[in-house]
């Protein structure tokens, strides 16, 4: 017995030692040798986007292969991050078939990596771009870093902000931030009627208007009154309040109009012949009233008169000039809120006490 045991275990070492040295020597070893290296574009590309060629190229990258040291199938991805982040926040920008060396982007995917990354639109800005390779578990590899130059575009409402020194005092975060300052919108895309409500809290507070987020773009006040000037001095509020800002920035014009807010209707206390006065709270940025509505109609206005009027067409919470009357839901004791904050997108709620 002791014979065929010490047989069974010389075989069992035969076999693990013709298994185990040789095939493991002749095993290939798969790691990463040469990183892939991005042949287009070339370094400084600039890419001005339009938002009628969205689905059109904005560049097609090409780039040599990564060499992981044996067959094994590559995948590779173009990344875009802001010039000095080193990748920190890297977007995809587009995606090659398996073991392919080139991919076309659309002005879209790279108009949107740039949104993400915090482009101001219309505006040139500086990114890195690279190729990285992945091969299953292994480490990935990466090409050097190319800069381009992208000037993204959006298709919102355009935009005015504005800055100025009337701010912290009046509810808002920083005096002459732009970043930071309330906004007026334009009514769509490409136009130049801008529109916006602010409040003032000291009468002849400074303020200007600018295109950007920051000091660029800006506009001052022209040399007679109700007029823009590129290189003008500041405005100055004349009282303080709650305005009704209009610019446009072709006409180089704009108006400022104090107002003070109410509810008027057949469903409100004052009916269709005076408003309600509402009060405005400069922490919430929103206008408040507590009363006692009747189950019939009511709109919101200004200055107790009809220049200025919001109704609701649709019943959607949604504030348009000079639209439908809202129909107050059932008799009660109603909290009333007017929002102005956001530029032309102006809501409202009633809530029963």
């Amino acid at each position: 017995m002791k014979n065929i045991t010490k047989s069974i275990i010389a075989l069992f070492a035969v076999v693990a030692l013709s298994c185990s040295v040789e095939d493991v020597q002749d095993r290939p070893v798969i790691e990463g040798i040469d990183s892939p290296m991005l042949t287009a574009p070339t370094a400084g590309a600039g890419y001005v986007l339009k938002p009628e060629n969205a689905t059109a190229q904005a560049e097609r990258f090409t780039w040599k292969s990564a060499n992981f040291g044996g067959a094994v199938q590559v995948n590779y991805v173009v990344e875009m991050d802001k010039k000095g982040n080193e990748f920190k926040t890297p977007k995809e920008i587009g995606s090659a078939l398996p073991s392919e060396n080139q991919v076309s982007v659309s002005v879209e995917s790279m108009n949107g990596a740039a949104l993400v990354l915090k482009a101001t639109p219309f505006s040139p800005i500086e990114f890195e771009v690279r190729v990285k390779a992945t091969a299953g578990t292994l480490p990935a590899m990466y090409s050097s870093v190319i800069g381009i130059v992208v000037t993204a575009y959006t298709t919102e409402n355009p935009k005015l902000w504005v800055p100025g020194g009337y701010a912290a005092a009046s509810g808002y975060p920083k005096d002459w931030d732009p970043a930071t300052s309330p906004q007026l919108s334009a009514s769509g895309f490409g136009k130049v009627d801008f529109e916006g409500y602010i409040n003032f809290n000291n009468a002849n507070a400074e303020y200007k208007f600018t295109s950007f987020p920051e000091w660029k773009g800006e506009y001052g006040a022209g040399a007679t009154p109700g007029t823009l000037d590129p290189k003008g001095a500041n405005f100055k509020i004349p009282t303080a309040g709650y305005y009704q800002i209009v610019v446009d920035t072709e006409k180089l014009t704009y108006k400022a109009t104090a107002t003070v807010w109410g509810i008027i209707g057949d469903g409100t206390p004052g009916g269709w012949d005076n408003s309600t006065a509402m009060t405005y709270n400069k922490t919430t940025k929103v206008w408040t009233l507590t009363a006692n509505l009747t189950q019939k109609e009511m709109k919101f206005r200004a200055n107790n008169a009809w220049d200025i009027n919001y109704g609701d067409k649709g019943a959607d919470g949604i504030l348009e000039l000079n639209s439908d009357n809202i129909k107050v839901p059932s008799a009660g004791n109603y909290t009333i809120t007017l929002d102005l904050s956001s530029p032309r997108n102006y809501k409202y709620s009633l809530t029963k006490n």
